[in-house]
């Protein structure tokens, strides 16, 4: 820092390319020359005028003494609703103005004064748009960090709660949060994270999404690794369970490590419902899970190899059923997913008022007329009707991929290999779950390795007056929740 402060001011605007946003304006106070500057557009124009300008005419009070003292001195003792400090860090001042502080540079010293004065440039706390909500809180997160970080801590009053932030991106100076509770997390696996996020070294962090890949470097695997949210009390389950919550600045998106296989079957929601009827819905789900994987890989190695299994009188309906179609049967699946797949992209990119018709007419529409032209059989179009939405209970985007990725490949080996074929799929997909791990912990977990604790609130649900122990596979500390054993 420069103690002139007609070379600091020229300095700030040469590094930030005279920018047209960047307000500066010098005063006399006490025979000493100063100057307050502020990005316009991240920063309050009413907050800089109403308190830091009436606030810096004051020089009547100031006392003898270091005039940089006891200016700092009177404006905290002036302004007391705004974050206030000192700084001799040139290229921290630089963050500071990015980030909507009004920075005072008085001549003659090499400190600078920061005063908060943010814009609020966020939308407000509202529904999800991509979790749907039955029962349960209706806020989400937002792009303000400090909103979202507000959102988990009015739930978790707990003084173990911690909040740990770091700065990502050589240009974009990203904020991101570490969440995290001391006496339940597993701080191995804090550290762990702690390290991999002071390595990242880009250009920019715009998403919580950026981050992903930095995190999880090892063993990959299609299956998500991570849970991303946008509900707060989704991340406030996981940290009160031993999980790490990441929330990353300007996204609404936060980001829950390690997610287990188990966790995707599973919905906030089944906590605010009747155990009994959760239990029946994750059933539900783990069905589901299999028909859309299985179903048509089954189709096409039953009618390709092995059509000897059914029973004569349903052999001789699909066969009448595929007299008219020139194709294999590989080939009509495989064309009416990638129709349903283009379909689903449709309805996820157009607008919603629009999205939903397109899809039910785009699907309705091509499924007869690929029928009534003997393009496809009437089976398998109802086997890709039952694959998809089988695959609509899940929404989380990664896990959805997975799936997807993991029934080409089982239809890749039936078509080739039949029973024998979806019967090797099978044993790699299961081989390569059972031998992925995350940060130490076996994906499949309470599964394999078996947790008898793990299970009973894994395919089912038990009540809460039952449930005093957190699962041990995420972490050894503090395992008695609330009501349970000491």
């Amino acid at each position: 820092m420069n103690k002139n402060l007609n070379a600091m001011l020229l300095k700030i605007k040469n590094d930030l390319h005279n920018s047209s946003d960047l307000h500066i304006r010098t005063l006399d106070v006490k025979n000493h020359k100063l100057a307050y500057l502020f990005m316009e557009s991240v920063s309050s124009s009413n907050t800089i005028s109403d308190f830091i300008v009436r606030s810096i005419t004051f020089e009547n009070k100031l006392t003898k003494g270091n005039f940089f003292d006891n200016f700092f001195k009177q404006l905290q003792n002036t302004i007391v609703n705004s974050t206030l400090t000192t700084t001799e860090d040139y290229e921290y001042i630089l963050y500071l103005l990015a980030a909507g502080f009004t920075i005072i540079l008085i001549d003659g010293y090499t400190k600078a004064i920061s005063l908060e004065t943010r814009k609020d440039l966020s939308r407000g706390v509202t529904e999800s748009s991509s979790e749907g909500i039955i029962r349960g809180p209706k806020d989400s997160f937002t792009e303000t960090h400090a909103t979202n970080l507000g959102l988990v801590r009015k739930r978790i009053k707990d003084p173990n709660l911690v909040i740990e932030d770091a700065i990502v991106g050589r240009r974009t100076k990203t904020k991101v949060s570490l969440l995290y509770i001391s006496d339940v997390a597993d701080l191995n696996k804090v550290k762990q994270i702690k390290n991999k996020l002071d390595k990242i070294d880009v250009d920019g962090i715009l998403d919580s999404g950026h981050i992903r890949e930095f995190l999880i470097t090892k063993q990959k695997s299609v299956f998500p690794k991570m849970i991303s949210t946008e509900r707060p009390d989704v991340v406030c389950s996981s940290l009160l369970n031993g999980k790490i919550a990441i929330i990353v600045e300007n996204t609404p998106y936060a980001l829950v490590i390690p997610a287990l296989f188990i966790d995707f079957f599973h919905s906030a929601e089944d906590y605010y419902q009747s155990p009994s009827n959760v239990t029946l819905t994750r059933i539900l789900r783990s069905v589901a899970f299999l028909l859309t994987l299985f179903v048509p890989a089954l189709y096409i190695s039953i009618m390709t190899f092995n059509s000897s299994i059914l029973p004569e009188q349903l052999l001789v309906t699909l066969y009448h059923q595929r007299l008219s179609v020139p194709f294999p049967t590989s080939f009509e699946i495989i064309l009416l997913l990638i129709i349903f797949e283009i379909l689903r992209e449709c309805d996820i990119r157009t607008p919603s008022a629009m999205g939903t018709s397109m899809s039910i007419v785009g699907g309705l529409v091509l499924g007869d007329a690929a029928v009534s032209a003997g393009i496809v059989s009437p089976i398998s179009v109802i086997v890709v009707a039952i694959t998809s939405i089988s695959g609509l209970l899940f929404t989380d985007i990664d896990m959805i991929n997975g799936i997807r990725f993991w029934r080409i490949l089982f239809i890749i080996f039936s078509t080739f290999f039949g029973i024998i074929g979806f019967s090797l799929c099978l044993i790699l997909l299961v081989t390569k779950l059972s031998h992925l791990k995350v940060m130490g912990t076996s994906y499949l977990s309470p599964i394999s390795p078996l947790n008898i604790t793990g299970l009973k609130d894994s395919l089912i649900r038990i009540p809460k007056n039952k449930d005093t122990k957190r699962p041990a596979y995420l972490s050894q500390k503090n395992i008695h929740k609330l009501g349970g054993k000491k």
